[in-house]
């Protein structure tokens, strides 16, 4: 059984999904958030970070979201989410999947950072503007690569639409505003996936 170490919200959303979307037996452990605990030589254990989410698959432990879901994919897809690897079209999975943590999300999660650590109004409003201005370059970069396609990658939905849904909704929180119309149909696709569904369902 493949465990889910979880927070309602956190990255463990992608995992939940892909668990979903290829019809995997998991459960879902839930984790305390606070400080105390994420900073407690157990949680540490776990995440030597602190963070979440945390899979434990037989002896395997990840604490990576992304390389969850991609270990998932290739350990139990069977060819499923994923072009076949070395393709150009895996290539192209590789890239959408990598730009939806390290480029999109990296300043939405300062958005968090700044207002949790800048006490000055005045430096935080900058800092906060600044990083909602480069999350709105990713998100004209997405809306381009949608022109003529349901998901990034075409017609199929696959884990690289996962990844980026995930950040997608982090955006709708962190940096809230009217998507342009090609991301703004994508973004209704993902949510009425039933794994999607599924996977936040502790938010509604």
């Amino acid at each position: 059984m493949i465990e889910i170490y979880h927070v309602p919200g956190t990255r463990g959303v992608r995992v939940i999904w892909v668990c979903e979307e290829l019809g995997l037996p998991y459960q879902v452990v839930p984790v305390d958030f606070s400080v105390e605990y994420r900073d407690s030589d157990e949680w540490r254990r776990m995440n030597p970070v602190g963070k979440v989410p945390v899979m434990m698959d037989g002896e395997l432990k990840v604490f990576e979201s992304g390389a969850m879901v991609q270990y998932l994919l290739d350990r139990y897809g069977g060819g499923r989410l994923q072009p076949r690897p070395g393709t150009p079209d895996h290539a192209r999975y590789l890239q959408w999947c990598w730009f939806a943590e390290a480029t999109f999300a990296r300043p939405l999660g300062e958005i968090v950072n700044h207002r949790r650590a800048l006490s000055a109004a005045d430096q935080s409003a900058a800092a906060v503007a600044e990083m909602r201005s480069r999350a709105w370059l990713c998100v004209q970069a997405v809306d381009a690569a949608l022109i003529d396609d349901a998901f990034l990658l075409g017609a199929d939905f696959s884990a690289a639409d996962i990844m980026m849904g995930y950040t997608l909704m982090i955006h709708t929180s962190l940096a809230p505003g009217e998507f342009p119309s090609n991301v703004a149909s994508y973004w209704q696709r993902l949510q009425q996936r039933p794994g999607y569904q599924v996977a936040t369902a502790d938010l509604a």
